[in-house]
């Protein structure tokens, strides 16, 4: 059957708007109609060649629909049952999986390497991330389907994939921030906006919101900011100006940039935490010197999909949401249709423009 996806055909190249043809599901496969896709910088991550995926791929992760039809052995779900996708099913045997530690799963991605579905020209297609969810319908793993959480609507369910579970775990699992803790939230995109929420409904006193735009001030104070920074040179001095000269206890850096980490690191206390979310590139070099290290005792964290477990996180989540504690409406500023993909993620990669959602 053939639908409508956005193609990435080579590293770097723009997204195309296409028809695919997609296989029935085959046993251990769901197949999605999508409801919603947020345009994520993580699929920007994988078209630049930051992460390498195998090209051409359907790029696109961050999704939520209706289970059309399931293949031999499914048992979850359902046709006709809502459906969150998760990117990064843990295999549950390799050694971080037996540790406990899912989303550091070794196998998590193999699912990219597989062939999908075709061109219509007959071309191999790889699920970017495993879902290809830049699509009018996909077909993906029985373990990258999780059921949608009742009392959410698919649109905004979506957003739960991605973006959100790292927000909110980094700063409740990796970070755990306690009540009366000072945080810092470095990048007011969604992935930011979601962990001052977090921030928010962890207890924490002073939440400082750092990003490069003044305009979203009102957005980040929406989401639970105390006290709104614009980044400049001076950061970590204004930080540590509004803690009584100590630095927050927990900085959450959401950029991938050497400049905000190290500000991130620098803007924390001593003895305090830096949690590095953002996805930056080899050539982002950040450099610390021994003495520092000792005198400063903070521990620097990198953090993976907010090391969630999404099965565990998501109904956490849906009563957050149900219980109007987290806003699921701050996080987008655009909603856009599937021939709207390409200009969005252009803008994105010109480091402009606003996050958007793809509703279908």
């Amino acid at each position: 059957m053939a639908v409508r996806a956005a193609v990435l055909p080579a590293l770097g190249a723009p997204l195309e708007i296409a028809e695919i043809d997609l296989p029935d599901p085959g046993p251990g496969r769901v197949r999605i109609r999508l409801a919603a896709v947020g345009v994520c910088h993580s699929d920007l991550s994988l078209s630049d060649g930051t992460m390498r995926v195998p090209l051409p791929a359907v790029l696109g992760h961050e999704g939520a629909g209706t289970v059309v039809a399931v293949g031999e052995g499914v048992t979850h779900v359902a046709p006709g049952a809502g459906a969150v996708l998760n990117w990064a099913p843990a295999c549950g045997s390799c050694h971080a999986c037996e540790l406990g530690e899912g989303w550091l799963c070794a196998n998590a991605l193999n699912g990219a390497a597989e062939v999908y579905a075709r061109t219509t020209d007959g071309t191999e297609l790889h699920p970017g991330l495993n879902v290809a969810a830049f699509a009018e319908e996909t077909v993906v793993p029985a373990g990258c389907v999780l059921p949608a959480p009742d009392g959410v609507p698919l649109a905004d369910a979506a957003l739960l994939g991605c973006a959100v579970l790292t927000g909110y775990g980094a700063v409740h699992h990796a970070a755990r921030v306690r009540p009366g803790e000072t945080v810092a939230v470095f990048g007011a995109g969604g992935v930011g906006l979601a962990a001052l929420q977090a921030a928010r409904i962890a207890g924490a006193g002073r939440v400082v919101a750092v990003d490069v735009s003044p305009e979203k001030e009102s957005l980040a104070r929406r989401a639970g900011a105390t006290d709104y920074v614009v980044a400049s040179s001076t950061t970590a001095r204004e930080i540590r100006g509004l803690t009584g000269r100590q630095g927050v206890d927990v900085a959450v850096e959401c950029v991938g940039r050497a400049v905000t980490i190290r500000t991130a690191w620098e803007s924390t206390r001593r003895g305090g935490r830096t949690v590095v979310v953002g996805i930056g590139g080899k050539e982002e070099v950040v450099t610390f010197n021994a003495l520092e290290l000792f005198h400063w005792g903070r521990s620097l964290a990198g953090c993976v999909y907010g090391n969630c477990d999404p099965a565990r996180d998501l109904p956490v989540l849906a009563d957050h949401v149900r219980a109007g504690r987290l806003d699921l409406g701050l996080l987008v500023t655009e909603r856009i249709a599937l021939d709207g993909i390409p200009d969005a993620f252009e803008n994105m990669r010109a480091g402009k423009g606003a996050r958007a959602l793809v509703t279908f």
